[in-house]
């Protein structure tokens, strides 16, 4: 009799502490949906090697504003794209540039993009915004 108890009691014991940790598993599946939901996370990786020892001896993201990153962003990228879908890039080119000039990526994506077409042209030695075309 002791021994059918104690294993109701066990039984008991174990399907409350189950029941518990599934609804915190619960909630906690929720809000990380939610926080996803609610807003939109854009990441900037560049895989060249050396770029972020090079980024370090650059000035602070703060030197140019966030508007002029982005005026120039969107020059860069046209003629990234452009020089990515000729026939003849020599390959330097390998990955097509999604920036839509109407989001606000924020300063720290900006930054990092002018800064990696200002590293692209320095160790490439290309000029990528040539006006005297």
């Amino acid at each position: 009799m002791k021994k059918t108890v104690f294993l109701i009691l066990v039984i008991l014991v174990a399907m409350q502490t189950v029941g518990f940790s599934q609804k915190n598993k619960v909630r906690e599946v929720i809000k990380a949906d939610t926080l996803s939901a609610d807003s939109l996370e854009h990441r900037i990786i560049v895989l060249a090697p050396g770029f972020d020892t090079w980024l370090l001896n650059k000035p602070s993201r703060n030197f140019y504003s966030n508007d002029y990153y982005n005026v120039k962003n969107r020059l860069y990228v046209a003629e990234w794209n452009l020089r990515y879908m000729m026939a003849n890039n020599d390959g330097l080119y390998e990955n097509y540039i999604e920036y839509n000039p109407r989001i606000d990526y924020g300063i720290d994506i900006n930054y990092k993009l002018y800064y990696f077409f200002k590293y692209f042209e320095e160790t490439n030695h290309i000029s990528l915004l040539n006006f005297n075309r």
